[in-house]
């Protein structure tokens, strides 16, 4: 398939469409040891100079570069002085967008995606910095932020919302909700502070009033689960005007039942909530079992594909009571992911780089290569 090169800086430093996204591939073959290094540098070599405004993120500029040399480096001293830089550059850059989001707060206005999110916001930041610099102060300030974030919110017309609302509509359908809305998805809703929150849990990473903002998500998300005949699953949002409205979204990564239970899990392991633990497999399963679900994951990719269905089993297989009806619907699926629709694009999110990762960890003992996924909240 022949592709368009990017043409835009910001094009060359998405993690998500960019090289710096085909990187990944690159870099996790090279540590297998089936691609050679200089590949990957000169996949790395098509980005400069790095965006670091308002706008950069875990997925675009001088972040997103940060997390895939940490990912080159693996504990050597590969791109040692680079990631020193980045480092210092990141640290500065969270200070400037926490310094923002507490000032919207203390002015009792609504927050954005692009404010908390995992793609633009602060808990994309964390995600990295969690790698990066688990000891450092601007990981803590940024789960203090994310504690915050659960707090109530007042809003103008004097109603108690969700600290996590926003003022706009959902970005899959500009008119949705014209009071704006709570988003429950992984990518850019609420799912996402909670994964940041347990795995920093996990690795004994805690702040004042870490537990409570945990339970406070995972009650929110108990208040708008929905369960039937067909399993358990949670809608995309809550708007004035209640969930968002049917059909239910894809069981994919961003939006659906995979995402959400994995990030379930991880908090109920954080919190020792073997119930938790219990549902959120449970949804899982009951997802992988329904036909008219999987049908509509139509291409390989991460984000709205079955590539993203792939990894999230992977990991909740890793961390289950049982693993084997996880591992059992992985190897099946194996030839479903085949016969899927290829992406058009080469990128990591949606193309054919995040594509190849995701099936080549799918088969039961396959090697497990590095944590790439690490950007998508799942370990």
């Amino acid at each position: 398939m022949t592709t368009t090169p990017p043409t835009t800086l910001a094009e060359r430093q998405s993690l998500a469409h960019g090289p710096l996204g085909i990187a990944l591939l690159h870099i996790d073959r090279a540590h297998r040891g089936l691609t050679s290094w200089q590949v990957v540098h000169r996949q790395l070599a098509q980005v400069h100079p790095l965006i670091d405004g308002d706008e950069a993120g875990l997925f675009l500029g001088a972040p997103a570069m940060a997390y895939v040399l940490h990912l080159a480096a693996a504990g050597s001293t590969r791109y040692a002085a680079a990631l020193d830089t980045l480092d210092h550059v990141v640290a500065a850059h969270t200070r400037r967008r926490l310094a923002a989001a507490h000032a919207r707060i203390d002015h009792g206005r609504y927050a954005a995606f692009a404010e908390y999110d995992l793609l633009r916001g602060l808990t994309g930041l964390g995600a990295l910095l969690l790698r990066r610099r688990p000891d450092g102060d601007e990981l803590r300030r940024v789960l203090e932020y994310l504690v915050r974030l659960t707090e109530p919110l007042t809003a103008p017309d004097g109603r108690q919302r969700p600290g996590w609302w926003v003022g706009h509509a959902p970005t899959i359908n500009s008119a949705a909700t014209p009071g704006g809305h709570a988003n429950a998805g992984l990518a850019h809703g609420i799912t996402g502070p909670l994964a940041l929150l347990a795995l920093a849990k996990r690795r004994g990473i805690t702040v004042d009033g870490h537990d409570t903002a945990l339970t406070r998500i995972c009650r929110w998300l108990d208040q708008i689960r929905r369960s039937d005949h067909r399993g358990t699953r949670w809608p995309r949002w809550i708007s004035d005007e209640g969930p968002a409205p049917p059909p239910p979204p894809p069981p994919s990564w961003c939006y659906g039942t995979p995402g959400l239970a994995r990030a379930q899990q991880l908090a109920a392991l954080a919190l020792g909530d073997t119930d938790r633990k219990r549902m959120a497999e449970r949804a899982l399963l009951y997802c992988l079992a329904d036909r008219h679900q999987l049908d509509r994951l139509t291409t390989r990719g991460l984000c709205h594909g079955l590539g993203g269905l792939l990894r999230t089993v992977q990991r909740v297989a890793q961390d289950a009571d049982d693993p084997k009806p996880f591992t059992d619907w992985l190897h099946r699926a194996s030839q479903r992911f085949l016969t899927t629709q290829a992406p058009q694009e080469p990128g990591f999110l949606q193309g054919t780089a995040g594509a190849a990762l995701a099936f080549q960890g799918a088969p039961p003992g396959a090697e497990p290569g590095t944590d790439w996924d690490a950007c998508l909240l799942l370990v």
